[in-house]
């Protein structure tokens, strides 16, 4: 659901353009010299930040680069960071753009894992290539990730992680985690989305995998 424009948002973003940026192709090889870190994290479709605030707490010693085309919630995502005075933002940055331009500012083999959280499932058969895990995406994820690079995956839309994990698979990508009911157990290594939230006060089952590139 496309949250309702802010009205403040434009304005607000634009006085923080040194932490929110709309085409970082300068850092493009330069992250984690930037945020003074060795391992990589790209979120794409941030929302309203939960998760890329919370993991980036979490993992302080690791740099973390959130991406969101929706000004509203990335002002809302950032907004939270910079008002929390526990927050000081060392090791985050935001992007507000489409992810289609990725190739522009991150290198080749320069991410370490993309996290792709509740992604938009474009139900409809003639919108599945607008999918973040389809084919379009995984060719450009394949190029940025580094060696032993990852993504990510989490939903509650059954019928998009089932296509998900063909994509992958068809695209010459492994699958090192699986799961149809990933918070059945707990997992304190990994931070709980405000959608996940959602789901999991109403019962649904939270479908997750982890894909590596297969190599050689």
């Amino acid at each position: 659901m496309r949250m309702r424009k802010k009205k403040w948002a434009d304005g607000w973003l634009e006085e923080h353009s040194d932490y929110v940026f709309s085409d970082p192709q300068e850092y493009a090889g330069k992250w984690r010299d930037l945020l003074h870190a060795d391992i990589l994290h790209v979120e794409i479709g941030i929302g309203k930040g939960d998760y890329i605030n919370h993991m980036s707490a979490m993992y302080p010693d690791e740099a973390w680069v959130g991406i969101e085309k929706d000004r509203s919630a990335i002002a809302v995502a950032a907004r939270k960071a910079v008002e929390d005075e526990n927050d000081d933002l060392h090791n985050k940055r935001l992007i507000v753009n489409q992810a289609e331009d990725m190739t522009n500012w991150f290198a080749e083999n320069e991410i370490d894992v993309i996290h792709l959280n509740f992604s938009d499932p474009w139900p409809k058969r003639h919108y599945h290539k607008r999918r973040l895990s389809s084919d379009r995406f995984l060719n450009m994820y394949r190029s940025l990730l580094a060696a032993d690079g990852c993504i990510r995956m989490k939903t509650d839309n059954k019928d998009l992680f089932e296509d998900s994990v063909l994509y992958f698979l068809q695209n010459d990508f492994i699958l090192t985690e699986f799961s149809v009911d990933y918070r059945r157990k707990e997992h304190p290594e990994d931070a709980v989305t405000e959608y996940e939230s959602r789901f999991l006060e109403l019962g649904q089952p939270i479908y997750q995998l982890c894909a590596k590139v297969r190599r050689g």
